[in-house]
């Protein structure tokens, strides 16, 4: 029985070796090493961003309100023509539109004395009044440089009571005189509106702070510790309309869009170096570049789920992959196949990213052995070398990223849903469908540059 066992061992022992020698063979290729690069920024090509602006007819009326307050007019020289003057706003400025027009109602406290009969023989005098009134301006309007201006124009006065002055015991009526009087200033006054309206209503520099916020670089994927940022270049108006209650323009933004793997970029957004240009048309279309960024141990993961349960090989001999690992070397990928069966040991492979936008993967093409490999499998396991099989090896090398791009997508619609980087403006968008641009290769992750297009608005309305 004893000697049934042993003799069974021996022969089990030595057709394993056998086997092993006839049928299994070790191999050990040289790993490439990866390439050691240093963190780059990448540049997409320059987009345009189109964004319609919209200032309401009630934030003209809020700034008019906040900035145009207490004594605004004041004449205190009595001899040049007699009249002494001082003009308070005593309550909220009221606008409306009419045929392209700004109609500003201005509730006004006027103080003034006037010198009246004649210097001869000392026949004259001086009257002080007190009045309450609403003034009505008609005001053409333009936006020029960001900056509303208006040419105004005294259309109406309407008093609180009939002014009058104690005469002699007896209150004389004086709305001729005064009526008179302020027509002598009706033109002082106007520019004197205007003047504040230019003061108060210069919205450059309200835009470009909103620019600023949104070049602002922010994180699209922490994980892999990606950032986007937008580097402004010119911005484009056009002219301004004022049309049911709001004024619009349409401003365009030249631009670079930058991502980064690795830590936050610098905000260098410079308002002195922003150019200004006025032009008679933007278009419509927004374009603009997302980034999905896949780390090569996560894609290691992916492609290696992609070789379970599959058999490669010709005829009797076969190998089967059992793990799968992927890294950069000189503008390539490889591929590192861990391999059992007929051949054990690591094999490598190379090959270069490409997209394919049907099944929004990312593959490897023109792949081939390393040339170490190469060799080996020249020597060893010739059968490995067969189109049929390299071509069924690539096809499995391949991995989604689907997911890369909605998150990206997510990513991005915080800033285009009512999104207000300072208080009062808000930033409205839509985004289209990727479309599929470069990839670019670091030492820590693939990254494939997606292009979409879409739309913006800004709203200016109840900033401080």
């Amino acid at each position: 029985m004893k000697q049934s066992f042993f003799a069974k061992f021996i022969i089990f022992s030595s057709l394993s070796i056998m086997l092993s020698c006839g049928t299994t063979k070790k191999i050990e290729a040289l790993k490439p090493s990866p390439s050691n690069d240093a963190p780059l920024v990448y540049k997409n090509k320059i987009s345009f961003v189109t964004m319609p602006i919209e200032i309401t007819q009630k934030e003209i009326e809020h700034q008019l309100n906040k900035n145009l307050n207490g004594l605004i007019y004041n004449d205190t020289i009595l001899n040049d023509d007699k009249t002494e003057m001082k003009i308070w706003k005593i309550a909220p400025i009221k606008l409306t539109e009419k045929n392209g027009n700004i109609i500003s109602a201005i509730p006004l406290k006027i103080w003034a004395k006037f010198k009246y009969g004649t210097d001869f023989m000392g026949l004259n005098d001086t009257r002080e009044i007190n009045l309450n009134g609403t003034i009505t301006l008609n005001s053409a309007s333009n936006l020029t440089n960001w900056k509303l201006t208006t040419s105004s124009k005294i259309e109406d006065f309407e008093w609180n009571e009939s002014p009058s002055i104690l005469v002699g015991g007896k209150n004389v009526p004086i709305t001729y005189i005064i009526n008179q009087t302020l027509g002598i200033f009706k033109s002082k006054i106007a520019k004197k509106i205007d003047q504040a309206i230019d003061k108060t209503c210069d919205f450059k520099p309200h835009v470009l702070a909103v620019v600023e916020k949104l070049s602002t670089p922010f994180v699209t994927s922490e994980q892999y510790e990606t950032w986007f940022k937008m580097v402004p270049i010119e911005l484009y108006v056009t002219d301004a309309k004022l049309s049911k209650s709001k004024i619009t323009m349409n401003m365009g933004l030249k631009c670079n869009m930058q991502t980064m793997v690795g830590q936050q970029p610098k905000n260098g957004f410079d308002a002195s170096k922003i150019v200004l240009k006025p032009i008679s048309d933007i278009p419509e279309k927004t374009t603009a570049s997302v980034v999905a960024v896949s780390t090569y141990e996560s894609a290691s993961k992916i492609v290696t789920k992609n070789f379970q349960g599959q058999e490669f090989g010709s005829g009797s001999r076969k190998i089967v992959v059992q793990k799968v690992d992927l890294w950069h070397k000189d503008g390539k990928i490889v591929i590192a196949l861990d391999v059992l069966g007929s051949i054990n040991g690591t094999i490598y492979l190379s090959g270069i990213p490409n997209y394919n936008a049907v099944t929004k993967e990312i593959y490897f093409d023109q792949m081939e052995y390393v040339l170490n490999t190469k060799s080996i499998l020249m020597k060893s396991a010739n059968w490995l070398m067969q189109g049929t099989i390299l071509k069924k090896i690539e096809e499995n090398c391949r991995y989604s990223i689907k997911g890369n791009l909605e998150e990206g997508k997510k990513s991005m619609i915080p800033y285009l849903s009512n999104y207000s980087p300072m208080k009062g403006v808000f930033v409205n968008g839509t985004l289209n469908d990727f479309e599929f641009e470069k990839v670019e290769l670091t030492d820590k992750a693939i990254i494939a540059f997606i292009t979409t297009s879409g739309k913006m608005n800004i709203k200016v309305d109840g900033m401080e």
